[in-house]
């Protein structure tokens, strides 16, 4: 299960609907930038870590080692939970190879997100400051790297805080912040603290999944984010700090990609981004805030609200073909009711005058195209209240029609309305 777009296409309401289909639910990328709502009746939550699933009592949510986890985040989103009633013990498990979020990374998120902002215009990446960047950055880096399995061992803890404060101090310094200061014995006390309320749900997760597989239980892999902010394929440099195309799984999880056997990419029946970076389809008009205020478009990470704009289906096309994607799900198409017309982008007419299918996952170069656009009927009804495609209006019908034409795979899943029974599934 992938997002097809820039994030925030409805994955966890997907997420929680493929559950009952599987008995393992696996986060493999990202950290607690990412925000994934499931509505059930008149109850809302908002996951940021921990896989959707948990809303089932009897699946096992894993938060496999591609993630970077917050270990405070977590446990204020374990708590939540629980105070609502929601199960969280044996059906969580997180990967000891995890990396850490410490409170240093989101200092020099913040950091950074300023010194860039101040050097030029447009250089800033417009981040979610939640330190997601700086924890993979030290994953790279490796000797700067806490893992989820060093929270357990407090003395080793203590000496590589001890070692690496003093840089990431001079890193701090360097990027003109000003604010806290690194205490390195009081993080090793606080998140050895951390470590032993974590400790149950601790597990090497990699072993784990293959156990899961060679017992023949079926695996659900959440992705976060979206593969159009993939690190590697998305519009560079403007992208998140991991792999969120399915091509993260194999390295996020210790599955390889030969073992999965259905792909559902989720794609909203328009087009939203937030933050910095290219939107070709973006809307700064009338059309585009009666999109974002029918659609509710406000962040469930940061509440910032998210620029609207057309379908893009050149970048959709696109993300389908890396995602190998063999199934879709159009969310949100309730959003557009009440249009007289809605337009879809087929093409891009580059600087030249040249007009390609191909999308172009560089910042720069996106900045500069035209969308060339194809125009569809809309219709007034409002279809919350569908049961079936079938019932849907004729032009909500062709609408969908013309996606599956142009990606070249099915819809079988369509979404009118935010609760979990307001879907309309195919397969």
């Amino acid at each position: 299960m992938v997002g097809l777009q820039w994030g925030d296409e409805g994955k966890g309401k997907i997420v929680d609907l493929l559950t009952a289909e599987h008995d393992v639910i696996v986060r493999y990328n990202g950290g607690a930038n990412a925000g994934h709502t499931v509505v059930v009746g008149d109850e809302r939550y908002a996951l940021h870590l921990i896989p959707a699933g948990i809303l089932y009592t009897d699946k096992v949510c894993v938060i496999a080692n591609g993630v970077v986890v917050d270990p405070i985040k977590l446990l204020e989103e374990i708590q939540a939970l629980r105070a609502r009633g929601i199960e969280v013990g044996d059906n969580l498990r997180i990967s000891n190879r995890a990396h850490v979020v410490m409170p240093y990374h989101k200092w020099m998120d913040e950091a950074l997100e300023a010194s860039l902002h101040g050097a030029a215009e447009g250089m800033a990446i417009g981040t979610t400051k939640r330190g997601i960047g700086p924890a993979y950055a030290d994953k790279v880096s490796r000797a700067l790297a806490v893992r989820v399995g060093d929270l357990l061992e407090p003395e080793r803890l203590r000496r590589t805080l001890r070692t690496i404060a003093p840089l990431h101090a001079k890193h701090l310094a360097a990027l003109g912040w000003t604010g806290a200061t690194i205490d390195p014995d009081a993080l090793a006390e606080e998140f050895a603290s951390l470590g032993r309320t974590l400790a149950p749900h601790i597990v090497d997760t990699t072993y784990l999944l293959h156990d899961f597989l060679g017992q023949g239980h079926s695996i659900l892999m959440e992705g976060a984010n979206a593969s159009l902010l993939d690190l590697d394929h998305g519009t560079f440099p403007f992208v998140t700090s991991s792999h969120c195309s399915t091509l993260g799984i194999p390295a996020g999880t210790g599955v390889p990609l030969g073992r999965i056997d259905r792909v559902v990419g989720i794609m909203k029946a328009y087009a939203t981004r937030v933050g910095a970076g290219p939107f070709p389809t973006e809307l700064n008009d009338d059309t585009g805030d009666r999109i974002r205020d029918r659609g509710h478009e406000y962040g469930t990470t940061t509440g910032r609200p998210r620029r609207c704009g057309w379908l893009d289906l050149v970048a959709v096309r696109y993300s389908c073909m890396i995602c190998g994607v063999t199934g879709l799900a159009c969310m949100l198409l309730d959003v557009l009711s009440g249009f007289d017309e809605l337009r879809i982008c087929t093409h891009y007419r580059l600087r030249d005058g040249t007009v390609t299918d191909r999308f172009i996952p560089d910042a720069k170069r996106l900045e500069e195209i035209e969308p060339v656009y194809e125009t569809l009927p809309g219709w007034s009804e409002e279809i919350d209240a569908t049961t079936d495609r079938a019932g849907l209006p004729a032009n909500a019908q062709r609408y969908l029609d013309r996606i599956e034409e142009i990606l070249g795979v099915p819809v079988e899943i369509v979404s009118v309305g935010p609760e979990r029974t307001q879907t309309l599934v195919a397969v």
